[in-house]
């Protein structure tokens, strides 16, 4: 692995990993209450262009941690829409 694909996958492991103490707070705690609705809404679309994209150009990086993220948000915003 060359050294731009390293830091590819260290910056996507960071951004993936650096989401999940809020996502376990948020599961745990079902309090929804400090989080946007529409924020969440542009942040989950953009998740799934960034995964279209990482898949488009092979990028495993991309897809992975944008995937990964994907799997971590969604609980969370289906908790935001049931309690508003």
């Amino acid at each position: 692995m060359d050294w731009i694909s390293t830091i590819g996958y260290l910056a996507a492991s960071l951004t993936t990993l650096s989401f999940l103490p809020q996502a376990f707070k948020v599961i745990t705690t079902r309090n929804t209450q400090g989080i946007s609705g529409l924020m969440y809404v542009m942040f989950m679309a953009g998740l799934v262009m960034w995964l279209i994209y990482g898949v488009l150009i092979e990028d495993a990086a991309v897809s992975m941690a944008n995937f990964l993220t994907l799997v971590f948000a969604l609980p969370i915003l289906v908790m935001k829409c049931r309690k508003g």
